[in-house]
């Protein structure tokens, strides 16, 4: 009974970064689209301290063709979200999901002959 734990502050640091449900959702939708389409075929999400990144798989066997990693710490500096290529480049910075992810779903458009 001598023991007293503290109670965290409003203000603390979370012990994990993930992502909000609107994201995941905005994330999600995106890959459904990319496994209809026949492009993806596998993900995996990485809920860490300092960032929360989903990646995006041709086959499971291999490395991601795209990850999108959500960094808060960076939020004032280039932005806390990022679309890292296979290589390990960086393809895409910025404040907003839907800009970042603006070149995988230019992959979706397709010409319409009329």
């Amino acid at each position: 009974m001598t023991n007293v734990t503290p109670f965290p502050a409003n203000g603390a640091i979370p012990a994990q970064t993930g992502f909000e449900r609107q994201e995941l959702m905005r994330i999600m939708d995106l890959y459904g689209r990319m496994v209809s389409a026949g492009h993806w075929r596998d993900y995996a999400i990485d809920l860490g301290k300092d960032a929360a990144i989903f990646s995006a798989f041709r086959r499971s066997a291999e490395r991601p063709e795209y990850r999108i990693e959500k960094r808060p710490a960076l939020r004032n500096r280039q932005g806390m979200w990022a679309l890292i290529g296979e290589a390990g480049a960086v393809l895409k910075r910025g404040a907003d999901l839907g800009p970042v992810l603006a070149p995988v779903e230019r992959k979706l458009m397709r010409l319409v002959e009329e």
